[in-house]
């Protein structure tokens, strides 16, 4: 099952969550064996700082995010809300993790616990916050493990975090002892931002409740270029936008299992060639064009910019007038 929370109460949200879904802890070898037993000893630091006077309460403006995001932002984040709620009524029940920014004096750098960073500095109070020395490599593995212990993070999420870490030059056994995952699941995990544009993801969201098979399968879907159109057009829909996270994955995921392939839509010359207009002296010239949704005047000839201007003047009035005239 998943790794035990390693922080212990500094790692707890105010917030109940669910129990993680992993089914089996992974067998560590080499790095990530030694990385295991570095995260071990960082917890009893923890707990033993946690007991006495090392919890301080630090501004918000003094605090920076994690050099690598675990969360992917959604507009309306009803978890959110409830623990700004919960902190609002009883205060910050368990501290947060942060250590000294490597790089500017007098600054801190989150290494989990940035919701409720971020609920205290909506509230106006300072954050509990416990100090500690980490190296990049120590914040990372203590932020994904505490990431793995909570649970409230979405696998796409996780998945994301995984890619960064790569990115970042990170190794395999660096990622999974992070996310308390074997090489396999790695593996899986990484080819799904491999295959799916960011621009997709972050359309669809955190999709929480979505698990790695359903992600896998939308992966395979988005292979056929077909599918891929129809998904680029359906998540540019406002319709779509409407929806929540895990209700934008199933329209995408059920649209393209059904095979509703959208059918590109069919456009007249006519419609797309510019309309032209030329004044009987010559001096002013006008070249409109059209597209799908909007249109572009270019004004030009001797006079062109004299012209211009004199329609930007009257703009206000013309368009009056072209509400009187659609009103008959």
């Amino acid at each position: 099952m998943a790794r035990k929370n390693i922080f212990q109460s500094v790692m707890r949200e105010e917030v109940p969550v669910a129990k993680a879904q992993d089914t089996q802890e992974p067998r560590k070898y080499g790095a990530a064996k030694s990385l295991s037993a570095s995260i071990d000893e960082l917890a009893r630091q923890a707990v033993k700082l946690n007991e006495g006077d090392a919890v301080v309460e630090l501004d918000t403006s003094l605090l920076d995010v994690s050099f690598v995001a675990d969360r992917m932002s959604e507009s309306i984040d009803p978890e959110y809300q409830e623990l700004l709620q919960a902190i609002k009524e009883r205060g910050q029940d368990s501290p947060i993790l942060v250590r000294p920014h490597p790089h500017e004096n007098g600054r801190y750098m989150i290494v989990f616990g940035h919701r409720r960073a971020k609920v205290a500095k909506e509230l106006g109070i300072k954050v509990r916050a416990v100090v500690k020395q980490l190296e990049d490599l120590e914040h990372i593995v203590s932020q994904g493990q505490e990431n793995s212990a909570r649970a409230n993070l979405s696998f796409i999420e996780r998945t994301l975090f995984a890619e960064r870490l790569e990115k970042l030059g990170y190794s395999r056994d660096t990622i999974q002892a992070a996310l308390t995952i074997d090489y396999q699941t790695l593996s899986k995990m990484l080819t799904i931002p491999r295959s799916i544009s960011e621009e997709m993801l972050t359309a669809i969201g955190p999709a929480k409740g979505v698990g790695r098979d359903r992600w896998l399968e939308l992966r395979k879907l988005l292979e056929n270029p077909k599918h891929l159109e129809t998904a680029e057009s359906l998540i540019a829909q406002d319709t779509f936008k409407a929806l929540s996270s895990p209700e934008r994955f199933e329209k995408l995921y059920t649209d393209l299992k059904k095979g509703n392939v959208s059918k590109p839509v069919k456009k007249s010359i006519s419609n797309l060639a510019p309309k032209r207009w030329a004044s009987d002296d010559k001096n002013v010239s006008v070249v409109i064009r059209h597209s799908a949704r909007d249109a572009k005047l270019t004004v030009s000839a001797p006079q062109g910019r004299q012209f211009a201007d004199w329609l930007s003047d009257r703009l206000d009035e013309l368009y009056e007038n072209y509400q009187l005239e659609d009103k008959h």
